[in-house]
């Protein structure tokens, strides 16, 4: 294997050891409806056992270690063959657009990871990432685990073409401005703040889209909204994106798009942070620092 497909890898499922706290009030506060809500007194009581915690986990660790690692590799590789195609150096479009189809290719890892790990999350009483697998696979085969998959799509194809150009952009304006220090991968505070705005950034350019995953992944079969959360609602259909956006508008207006976006800007920032330092720190110790690499201009 690679440098990347390993730097990715380790990165991933260490990043998500880190936010899967906040992850966890993230996603309820997505899925939770206007009136439980208004009711919720405290992030705390997020946390009914220490079980919760780690609710969720085990998915998007396995998971999410494989994703992180496509990803970065198809990310590589896109960049090289768009310079080769348009006979260009690397710059902040190609760096945009090569991280736009990273993302969807990891739309086979992602859409099963994401909805198992929701619906783990916003299972009561907690249930584990297995006994998902094992319910989804009972009810509706493997093609129930990519219920939300075009949605998932999207986000991600838009979100780590941000993710990566934001880096990038951070990265350069890191070094025009400090030009005698020590080379960038290797210096630790650098890294940590360039990867925690990407991460920012990122999930504030898709957090809608984020909030329409979520609630269209919650749906169990044979349900119409969240039965995760609603368990007497009657059997009925399951609604796509646009219905599911449509009928979260009609509950909270736009503001119910961006429900849960301070926590998991938060999160976003640190685990990105430690998930961009550990990625360049193999990279380095794999003879592929920044310096070996054609970086954007």
């Amino acid at each position: 294997m690679s440098a990347d497909f390993w730097a990715g890898y380790i990165s991933g499922a260490v990043g998500i050891l880190i936010g899967n706290p906040l992850d966890l009030i993230k996603v309820r506060l997505q899925a939770r409806d206007a009136i439980a809500a208004q009711t919720a007194t405290s992030y705390v009581r997020q946390f009914e056992s220490k079980s919760a915690l780690v609710a969720g986990t085990a998915a998007p660790v396995l998971g999410y270690g494989a994703l992180n690692a496509l990803l970065f590799v198809s990310y590589n590789r896109s960049e090289a063959a768009l310079n080769t195609a348009f006979n260009t150096q690397s710059n902040l479009w190609t760096t945009w657009l090569a991280g736009a189809i990273g993302g969807l290719a990891t739309w086979v890892v992602s859409t099963p990871t994401e909805l198992i790990k929701c619906r783990a999350q916003l299972s009561s009483p907690p249930e584990s990432s297995w006994t998902i697998v094992k319910q989804v696979l009972k009810t509706e085969g493997t093609r129930g685990l990519y219920f939300g998959g075009v949605v998932t799509a999207l986000r991600d194809s838009v979100g780590y073409g941000f993710y990566f150009w934001s880096y990038e952009l951070t990265s350069k304006w890191v070094e025009s401005n400090r030009p005698n220090a020590s080379a960038f991968s290797q210096d630790a505070a650098k890294v940590l703040l360039c990867g925690g705005l990407a991460g920012v950034v990122t999930w504030a350019s898709i957090f809608p889209l984020d909030v329409i995953k979520t609630r269209v992944q919650a749906q169990t079969f044979g349900a119409a909204t969240t039965p995760l959360l609603s368990s007497s609602l009657p059997e009925q259909r399951r609604l796509g994106a646009i219905e599911t956006a449509r009928d979260a508008y009609r509950e909270g207006g736009t503001r119910v798009f961006f429900r849960g976006l301070t926590i998991c800007s938060v999160r976003a920032f640190f685990v990105n942070a430690v998930q961009w330092a550990v990625y360049e720190w193999i990279m380095l110790e794999l003879g592929q620092g920044r310096d070996k690499r054609v970086e954007p201009l």
